[in-house]
């Protein structure tokens, strides 16, 4: 099979249109339309579904886009690889990691990052969904968890506790809790059981709810509990590497935690060279050194 002809069936099927394809190839929609039927015809076979509102897969043409993606990934990982020959850190780093960790602790850390490596394009995916490093959804990421797929190198960073925080306004206002009975006069801020989230904190959120507490706000990352928490809401269940950022909110119940989260950073096998991961992995590194000080100082205080 001919991969330009490959390539264009690749790009009208994730466009869904010959229009929307042509104009990300810089291709007519006549050029793309011939190209797609010379491939049908070289296979035998119906690709796609036509119809008023664009084209839809058949069953055939969705085998065919599973292949084509696979040999693109692999496509981005050569070139990858090809530009880490280079000397210098540039290009792009896709880097994915979980909404909290990745809104409230390594977005306000990547200025020294850039301050490093200016020409470094970094696209940062934050959510739960574990993307699969080994077909390339992302470069790099930061896991609560062990990464499980084998031809992965993994390096264990740290480790993180869910714990309670409130606010110095909101504790004058209301007073400290000293037992979990005290929660019953408090708003508990936390997770949606039912949301993606560590099983640590999950544990914790699950035996909170067992108490009575009269009053509960539940959101579905951890930067909603944290703007709810400092904007004197209540009492919100949060990892314990937001102190540093945020110094100013108060731990309270301090008996009451979850079990230890390992933090790990995962990479392929195949960018064990590459000098953009070198630099995220090493600077990641410094980041959590710092903070490892930054949190022993904090309890000699």
């Amino acid at each position: 099979m001919d991969w330009d002809k490959l390539r264009i069936f690749h790009a009208v099927a994730d466009a869904g249109s010959l229009t929307h394809a042509g104009d990300t190839l810089h291709l007519s929609q006549s050029a793309v339309s011939r190209q797609v039927r010379a491939l049908e015809e070289s296979l035998n076979t119906t690709l796609f579904h036509r119809h008023a509102r664009g084209l839809i897969l058949t069953e055939q043409g969705e085998l065919l886009f599973d292949a084509t993606s696979s040999m693109l990934k692999r496509s981005d990982a050569a070139t990858a690889r090809i530009r880490d020959s280079e000397e210098e850190v540039f290009g792009e780093l896709r880097v994915t990691t979980t909404t909290g960790f990745g809104s409230l602790w390594l977005a306000p850390r990547l200025p020294k990052l850039y301050e490093k490596y200016p020409d470094l394009n970094i696209d940062l995916m934050l959510e739960e969904r574990l993307l699969d490093l080994p077909m390339r959804e992302a470069d790099v990421a930061i896991r609560m968890k062990e990464p499980s797929q084998a031809d992965l190198i993994r390096k264990r960073l740290m480790h993180i506790r869910m714990r309670l925080y409130a606010s110095p306004e909101y504790l004058q206002t209301h007073g400290a809790p000293q037992t979990m009975d005290d929660m019953y006069a408090h708003r508990l801020i936390c997770q949606n059981p039912r949301s993606a989230q560590v099983g640590a904190g999950l544990n914790l959120v699950q035996e909170l709810m067992t108490f009575d507490i009269r009053s509960t706000l539940t959101v579905n990352n951890y930067f909603g509990v944290l703007q709810a928490v400092i904007s004197n809401l209540g009492i919100g269940v949060l990892p314990d590497y937001i102190i540093e950022d945020f110094p100013s909110i108060v731990r309270v119940l301090p008996d009451v935690e979850s079990n230890e989260v390992p933090v790990f950073l995962a990479y392929p096998e195949e960018l064990r060279q590459s000098k953009r991961i070198a630099a995220f992995r090493d600077f990641v590194q410094e980041e959590i050194f710092a903070h490892r000080q930054q949190m022993k100082a904090k309890q000699l205080d």
